[in-house]
């Protein structure tokens, strides 16, 4: 019976089909903005323990909080440059159903299917987009497309490296005084004895009553939750 009331059930117009389209789009654009502002919440616990480690001259862990902070950041980048594909995918939506109203039919947009394709490769929009990408197949707005998620694992690597040459800069600007007090031979070279003797650096906070490597854990955990 719900096959027969489906079967029987009006097929949406170009115009009432955009507006379904576009209110979904709006809600993943205010999930987006959640995840956001979960992570930039997140980030300014991350920045506090990065001072209070330049203030304990642990340079190790200073580190590894900024590398932390810095992929939080880049993460938050890709959040708002997902955002802004999505208003652009409802924009080119519009013009399309304006084209309609004069040809009488939705037409291929080759903008739209480049963009949607784009944002199945971002976790959190994947299965959305797969969903998306059916639909307006079906409708005639694109054409079926095999999904080529190639990209991440080529640039890991060079992220890496990125990655590293940023970390510096984010220690001298959250850690301030305390860290550019620090001449930069010394900083490096304590950077460096903090990455090859992490168990010495283990029993000297442990010795000073810190839970330093748990609370590194627990903040990388935590933002971990929040990017994904």
């Amino acid at each position: 019976m719900e096959k027969v009331k489906g079967l029987l059930k009006p097929r949406p117009t170009p115009q009432q089909q955009l507006r379904e389209w576009q209110r979904r789009l709006r809600n993943e654009c205010r999930v987006l903005d959640r995840q956001i502002r979960d992570v930039q919440r997140e980030e300014k616990n991350v920045e506090k323990a990065i001072r209070e480690a330049a203030k304990r001259n642990d340079m190790g862990s200073a580190k590894a909080l900024a590398k932390e902070l810095v992929r939080s950041r880049r993460a938050v980048n890709r959040l708002y440059e997902n955002k802004a594909q999505l208003n652009s995918v409802s924009m080119h939506l519009g013009e399309i159903v304006a084209t309609a109203r004069t040809v009488g039919h939705l037409s291929k947009s080759t903008e739209v299917m480049k963009i949607v394709n784009n944002l199945m490769k971002a976790p959190e929009l994947a299965t959305t987009m797969q969903e998306f990408s059916k639909e307006m197949t079906k409708a005639g707005v694109m054409e079926e497309m095999i999904n080529d998620a190639v990209d991440s694992a080529l640039d890991s690597e060079d992220m890496e490296e990125e990655i590293e040459e940023e970390v510096d800069k984010v220690l001298a600007s959250v850690a301030g005084e305390t860290a550019s007090q620090l001449p930069d031979a010394v900083r490096k070279q304590r950077i460096n004895q903090a990455s090859t003797s992490r168990v010495q650096e283990e029993q000297q906070a442990v010795a000073e009553g810190a839970d330093d490597e748990e609370d590194l854990e627990e903040i990388r955990a935590r933002l971990a939750k929040v990017r994904s």
